[in-house]
């Protein structure tokens, strides 16, 4: 039995190091900073006042990192990607904000029970293989009363399906659940509720606007490291089918009618208070 159960559980230290190659692929930061206003949406919703503590984690290049050291937060901002947390520095210094940058682990953070004020994520630690302990951690870091604030892409959503659609030609780690459980209510509740004082969620949707589904396609299998990698495993055949897959999956979302590309992608806006 306990053989069975060895092999059932996940090398988490491998798929970290096969993740951390796909994020280091590419140059996400092309991307990432077209999702700014999600950041900001996340800092007006969480309602913090200057000066308190905040810790992004899995902050890629800063998007929310930005957001509340524009509000006169104390930020830290942690990726275990160094060449993300370099881009994120840049742009924090070009606008003059103060920002802490760490390499860190989401399942394994570096700092003190009840650090910080608030704890935030957007788009980056639904990325973890092992997600009960990255929510564990982020629960640890908050100090009683604080909030941990985030920003989950849905199963349902575009870019939730995009994910389907690469499972679909590149088989995911054995035993690692979907990134999008991190958008689903009833997941949220079940990690948080037992130390939470309120949990509030709100159905929020990014739009994705580029000039064509063609510049998308072109720019995600360039910068994008989920994607740049998976077609770098496929022989040529392969990637036209994950090619037309993705295009398709484009087109059930393309609201644009004049030849460019307009894809609300659902994602889900989270604030927890932690209990006191």
């Amino acid at each position: 039995m306990t053989s069975v159960m060895q092999a059932a559980t996940p090398d988490y230290a491998a798929i970290k190091s096969k993740q951390n190659a796909a994020w280091s692929s590419g140059d996400y930061a092309r991307i990432g900073t077209t999702l700014q206003i999600v950041g900001e949406s996340l800092a007006e919703a969480m309602e913090l006042r200057p000066g308190s503590t905040v810790l992004d984690v899995a902050a890629g290049n800063g998007n929310a990192t930005l957001a509340f050291a524009r509000r006169w937060c104390r930020v830290t901002s942690t990726d275990y990607v160094d060449a993300l947390l370099a881009r994120g520095r840049a742009r924090a210094e070009a606008e003059g904000h103060e920002v802490e940058f760490r390499i860190a682990d989401a399942e394994q953070l570096p700092f003190a029970d009840g650090q910080f004020d608030a704890v935030v994520s957007t788009f980056g630690v639904m990325f973890t293989p092992n997600q009960a302990k990255a929510a564990a951690e982020l629960m640890r870091t908050c100090k009683a009363g604080g909030k941990i604030g985030l920003a989950n892409w849905t199963a349902d959503g575009f870019i939730g399906q995009v994910f389907k659609t690469l499972g679909r030609h590149i088989a995911p780690p054995p035993g690692v659940a979907s990134p999008a459980l991190w958008g689903s209510k009833s997941w949220i509740e079940e990690r948080f509720a037992a130390g939470a004082q309120h949990i509030a969620i709100e159905s929020k949707a990014f739009v994705f606007r580029y000039r064509s589904p063609e510049h998308f396609m072109d720019i995600f299998r360039t910068y994008y490291g989920p994607v740049h990698k998976a077609f770098l495993a496929l022989e040529a055949d392969a990637q036209k089918r994950l090619h037309d897959d993705l295009m398709a999956t484009i087109k059930s979302f393309d609201t644009a009618t004049d030849g460019s590309m307009r894809v609300p992608s659902d994602y889900a806006e989270i604030v927890v208070t932690k209990r006191g």
